[in-house]
This record gives C-alpha cells, structure tokens and sequence, in this order.
C-alpha cells in the first residue's frame, strides 16, 4: 500500500499526485498487512456507579479579560485543552500574549517565532515580562517533558501547525503530525490537570493545515473573526464541553493589542437623536448574551425589469420570503422596488427574532414613514403573516430597558406585558402601529 504523508490516504498503487488532498510527490510505500496477534481473552473491567464519584468544584482560572472568560463560560477549567483558531494575521498570537500579562508564571511556546521577536512584540504590548516564562521548541516529546515537570498554571502553544513527533509519519502541518501532536498534549493535559491553550490557523479553503481536523479531540473550540468591515474581532465559541456554545465577545484591534468592547449596543447601535425612515432596531440572542442590532433597509423604484435584492448580514434566502410576505399579506406591492438591506455593526445575524424588524423596516422605507429610535421590534415572522413568539423575551426587553427604549414591538403572549410593550398577532398589526 501506498500512504499519503499529507493526508493519510491510502493507494493501492504509486501515482505521483495523491486524488485526496491533490498534493504532488507525498505518497510511500507501507505494509499494507499487519501481524495477526494471536488470540486471548481480554478480562473484562468493571464499571464504575457515577454516583459514588466524588464532585469536583474547581475555580475555573481567570484570564483578566472578562470577554474572553465570558466565551470560555466563566474562565479556564483545569485540565482542558482549548484550541483558539483564525484566519492568518487576525490576532490570535496578541490575544495570547494579553493572555499571558494577567497570569504570573505561564508559559508561553512558540514554534513560529524566536525569543527576540516575541520579546519585542510583547514589548510593544506592554507586557510585563516578568510573568513570561518563554520557550522556543517544535519538538512535542520535550513539550511535554516540560511541563510535566514544571507544571506551570497555563501553556499557550503558538502555533499546533509547527509541532512535530519524530516518529509519526509525514511533515511538519500534515495532519498525522497535527494529530498525534494534540494528543499528546491532550493526554499531558489531563494527566498534570494543566490547562493548555494551542493556536491554530485556517487556510483559506479551512482544511488540513487548519485546526477543522483536531475540533473532535479537544475540549473547547474558539474562533477569531474579522466582522464585515474589519473594524472589530469577534471571538466566538463553537464547542464548549464546560459551557455553553454560541457565546461571542468582542474586541477592538489598537496599537497595545486587542481591547474589549464590554457594551457591544455601542458598535451595533448608531447614537442619533433624529430618526430616518427605513431604520429599526430589534434584539437576538449570542448564546446567553442579548445584542441590539439596528437593521438598515433601502428601498428604490427598479431601473431595471427584475428588482434587485441585496442582504449584507443578513439571509437573502429569507429576505426574499418576507419580501413575498409584506407583498402578499400586508398588499404592499415591492414587485418594481429594489430592496437593500444591512445589519449595521457587521453582525451575521441567524436569529429569526429579527424578521419582524427586517419587515418594518422595509415597510418604513417605501412608505417615508420613520420608526422611532427609542423602539425595540422582535419576533419571527411566518409565511401566512402571523408573528410567532421568541425564546428569552424577558431577557431581550431587560437589555432594551436598560438603554432606555420607551416603546417595544413584540409577538403575543401568555406573559402579563406593562403599558409600554405592545403586541401584535400578524404583520398588518405591527404596520399600522407605524402609520
């Protein structure tokens, strides 16, 4: 047999470019039979009551930024490994470093860059590096002899891609390499009850040389990501065996690294005092963490025979269907109006909570009529017209309160509403509240 070292895909013959992963020149000849062992029974282990386990109530660990605890779920458990992943140059290396300046006796490993270069980038951090402890190593057998003989209180790895084991197969960012790399350190992890953050890139197509293979072995998957203007990063959580998943923080790239956005109304929401048509604000929830977004909506008499449709944050898929709603239900004929829509502070919003907004919006645009700033609109809009309810509307209206909206639009229901909330069954209720 012949083994891609690149992608671990096997040929019954040697061909020059491996048909998995297209790389040229990294298929070699192995054993494609094993030793047949021979046979023995294997005793039988018993099992153990869960009940009888004695409970661990640890203090998660404190990184010092509160958005990134609030992602992890409250801070670092013990013994987990977390992977921390993103495009090339978006700033995971800064978050770690900022990582590193809150906790004394950490250490950090860098495989991509040397002590000199790590040095003058926290120096420009302003890290204090009297909390650093620096070792420049790819080798993962001297890792993890490392730190299991000094156990420090958090490893930062940066990055998976540059480790290797001598006796695994393929170079170095191959995904055998990767693999058995985090299994390692998985297994150093839980056996010192150290935690471990190791840093990975993602290329462009997201495969192989990204952390996508090694999400299955590790505990915590967290992903950096540039917003739809490049302004801010949003860190997101996409597995989580300690928390919840769906969590989001923000943070803004300065030249002294990553600072958070600790009240993200203050990049979704513009602070005007006058109101324009068009313009209409509503709530969605990121895991446990309500936002309030403002939804843009621009509507023009078409230029052309077939209307134009545009959705920057937003499903077009599912613009169109309410466009056919408010068209069908509400007899406001956008059949020759070109609708634009944006979701203002670079949010990819997958809430269907927003769809009653996105609705007025539109209507606010065409009829010239402004809906006031002070207004919050939630609810889920369905094909014959009617506004279902959402989960966690509570939670949405206390945030609103909070910034002091006065006025809010939300779907009917069992939950007794004050004087300052009003309901609506279907889309044509929630349009003449606008008139």
């Amino acid at each position: 047999m012949f083994t891609c070292t690149k992608c671990d895909a096997q040929s019954p013959k040697w061909q020059g470019r491996c048909n998995e992963c297209g790389s040229w020149g990294t298929l070699v000849e192995s054993s494609g039979s094993a030793n047949k062992k021979e046979d023995k029974k294997t005793p039988a282990k018993a099992t153990v009551n869960l009940k009888n386990i004695s409970s661990l109530d640890q203090a998660r660990l404190s990184t010092g930024l509160s958005e990134f605890d609030r992602v992890l779920g409250g801070g670092i458990v013990k013994g987990s490994l977390v992977l921390l992943g993103g495009d090339p140059g978006i700033g995971k290396s800064t978050l770690a470093l900022q990582i590193a300046n809150h906790l004394p006796n950490l250490l950090y490993i860098s495989g991509e860059e040397s002590a000199q270069q790590v040095k003058l980038r926290a120096e420009r951090l302003r890290i204090n590096l009297d909390n650093l402890a620096f070792l420049p190593e790819t080798d993962i057998e001297t890792i993890t002899a490392t730190i299991k003989e000094q156990k420090p209180p958090l490893v930062i790895i940066d990055s998976i891609q540059t480790m290797n084991y001598a006796e695994a197969n393929g170079g170095i960012g191959s995904v055998a390499q990767i693999t058995i790399c985090t299994s390692k350190l998985l297994e150093v992890a839980k056996t010192t009850n150290v935690p471990i953050i190791i840093v990975g890139h993602v290329t462009k197509e997201g495969v192989v040389a990204g952390p996508k293979v090694l999400e299955h072995l590790v505990d915590t998957v967290l992903y950096l990501e540039h917003d739809n203007r490049n302004f801010y990063k949003i860190l997101r959580g996409i597995k989580n065996r300690f928390g919840s998943t769906g969590e989001i923080g923000v943070f803004e790239m300065t030249s002294l690294g990553l600072k958070e956005i600790l009240n993200p109304a203050d990049i979704f929401l513009l602070d005007k005092n006058e109101t324009v048509p068009g313009m209409a604000t509503s709530s969605v929830i990121e895991g446990t963490r309500p936002f309030l977004v403002e939804v843009q909506a621009l509507v023009s008499k078409t230029n052309f025979g077939y209307p134009q449709r545009r959705a920057t944050g937003f499903d077009l898929n599912r613009l169109e269907m309410l466009i056919a709603v408010i068209s069908k239900i509400a007899k406001i004929n956008l059949g020759t109006q070109d609708v634009y829509l944006n979701v203002a502070g670079g949010l990819k919003i997958k809430d269907p909570s927003i769809d009653l907004a996105v609705c007025l919006a539109i209507v606010s645009a065409y009829l010239d009529i402004a809906i006031s700033n002070k207004t919050l609109i939630v609810g889920e809009v369905g094909l014959a017209g009617e506004v279902r309810p959402v989960t966690q509307t509570e939670l949405r209206i206390k945030e609103a309160q909070k910034l002091s909206f006065t006025n809010i639009i939300c779907p009917k229901g069992k939950d007794k509403l004050t004087e300052k909330i009003s309901t609506v069954s279907n889309i044509s209720e929630a349009i003449k509240l606008l008139k």
